[in-house]
């Protein structure tokens, strides 16, 4: 059995019987004062180490928030992907394009006319994938935009709206005009 720090002092000669005797007359004073509540506790240390553990905790769990966040963001990335690589329409080789609006520039994708008039009154959607654009159905579009708005660049909302006192309500301008 190892013996205690005081027997360890009093047989290297360090200390003599007189400080021991006194050393523990004093921590049972000590600790009889505490016990009667006349001296103050030094918790100290003990509050130190709580206010550790609570910003310990606090840290860990913005850390796991982040992680989760990160996860989530992953998912939403790979559902919109899944997505688009299903319900895309085969890409068309022909001199018709259909111009929209990318980030402050015009760029185009090949179309035939009914991928035009489809696109033009909504039944159709542009969307950014892989750093080229596709053509998706509508519905996919909007499950798109639930997930990540800026991924649909393009989906037109087809708005009939008759105003009785239009004289030109007789007078379609069709969205395909080509100038």
């Amino acid at each position: 059995m190892s013996l205690s720090l005081r027997d360890q002092l009093l047989k290297a000669g360090l200390v003599n019987q007189k400080q021991v005797s006194q050393a523990n007359k004093a921590e049972k004073k000590q600790k009889r004062l505490e016990h009667k509540g006349q001296v103050e506790v030094d918790d100290t240390q003990q509050r130190q180490a709580r206010e550790a553990m609570a910003e310990k905790a606090k840290r860990d769990q913005e850390l796991n928030r982040q992680q989760q966040e990160k996860a989530e963001q992953k998912a939403r990335a790979a559902q919109i992907k899944q997505l688009i690589e299903a319900t895309r329409l085969p890409k068309l080789t022909t001199e018709d394009y259909y111009n929209f609006v990318d980030d402050k520039k015009v760029k185009r994708i090949a179309v035939n006319a009914l991928m035009r008039s489809k696109l033009s009154n909504g039944a159709l959607a542009v969307v950014s994938h892989g750093g080229g654009y596709e053509v998706i159905p509508r519905e996919a579009a909007l499950k798109i935009q639930e997930r990540d708005p800026h991924r649909v660049l393009l989906l037109n909302t087809h708005v009939e709206e008759a105003d009785d006192d239009d004289p030109y309500a007789a007078y379609k301008i069709p969205d395909d005009l080509m100038w």
